[in-house]
């Protein structure tokens, strides 16, 4: 159960990832800040999820 966690948090970390530089590339072409805000909250989400992923995987793995 725990491996499952590993991987699943591993590719919301990815994402995580890929919505920073997707909200970097739109700050240096001068995107919209609607865009940006939209790429901020979903980073912020997406980090939330890996975090509680994290934390699952620990707790499995101690039992």
């Amino acid at each position: 159960m725990a491996t499952t966690f590993n991987i699943l948090a591993i590719l919301v970390m990815v994402a995580v990832v890929i919505v920073l530089v997707r909200g970097l590339i739109n700050m240096m072409r001068g995107g919209s800040g609607v865009t940006s805000n939209k790429l901020m909250q979903a980073r912020v989400l997406l980090q939330a999820v890996a975090l509680a992923l994290i934390l699952l995987a620990v707790y499995f793995t101690r039992k």
